[in-house]
């Protein structure tokens, strides 16, 4: 590819930059895993379901997709619920919290290929911004020494308080670019998660690309991909 035909790009954080999408998958799979074995009336956990109603999705929109998906509802309750709560916010706070304890003690290192195609952006001076449902995208950035690399980061926080609708919505990438002084068309999202292509492909950005971490490159390309990746090492050029 030309990177010459682009002026920023938009990447996802777990699962694109970090490999955080497995400590989230860990996390998601100890809490619903738990949770529904209080429910047999309901389906056992399964791996699948992280990819099918939670990867990509804010928080809570996780929770609620999860849920219903085995006809369960819980109270919404409030972001403030302790994670002993059963309602949406305190179940997701119990995940946070199990994801939080993940982090600090084995930390996370960057893809390689990852950082490759970041040095390669910033020689040519090409905008880059975060974009990740995750409020945790701060401490994972410290943690991964990527911090300093990005001066927009749109996260689970900024959407709140911009009021700005989650992936597949497409609206954070659409704030980041506009925070970076960029075009729709001359921004690049990269995204390993179903519902991010979606949002990529909703928004009209100049390209989607798709990193394949698990979900599947057929599934990346029908949600909207231009083109799949194994490792973002393959669009850096020679």
């Amino acid at each position: 590819m030309d990177w010459d035909d682009y002026d920023a790009v938009l990447f996802d954080l777990d699962g694109v930059l970090t490999p955080t999408a497995d400590v989230h998958m860990r996390a998601w799979a100890q809490l619903f895993s738990s949770y529904l074995n209080e429910h047999p009336e309901a389906a056992p956990y399964a791996e699948s379901d992280y990819f099918d109603y939670i990867d990509g999705k804010p928080r809570y929109d996780g929770v609620r997709s999860m849920l219903a998906s085995r006809d369960i509802t819980l109270p919404e309750g409030d972001p403030t619920d302790p994670p002993t709560a059963e309602t949406v916010c305190g179940l997701g706070n119990r995940k946070n919290e199990e994801f939080a304890s993940v982090l600090e003690s084995e930390g996370v290192e960057p893809y390689p290929g990852s950082v490759a195609l970041l040095d390669h952006l910033a020689d040519r001076g090409t905008k880059v911004a975060v974009v990740s449902s995750s409020r945790n995208a701060p401490a994972v950035l410290a943690a991964s020494g990527l911090a300093d690399r990005f001066t927009v980061v749109v996260d689970g926080t900024v959407a709140a308080a911009h009021r700005l609708p989650g992936k597949p919505a497409p609206d954070t990438f659409v704030y980041a670019a506009r925070q970076l002084g960029a075009s729709i068309e001359r921004s690049v999202v990269v995204e390993d998660a179903l519902s991010g292509v979606e949002a990529g492909q909703a928004g009209d950005f100049g390209l989607v690309i798709g990193v394949d971490r698990g979900v599947g490159a057929d599934r990346l390309q029908a949600a909207g991909a231009d083109l799949v990746v194994r490792d973002l090492a393959q669009v850096v050029p020679a």
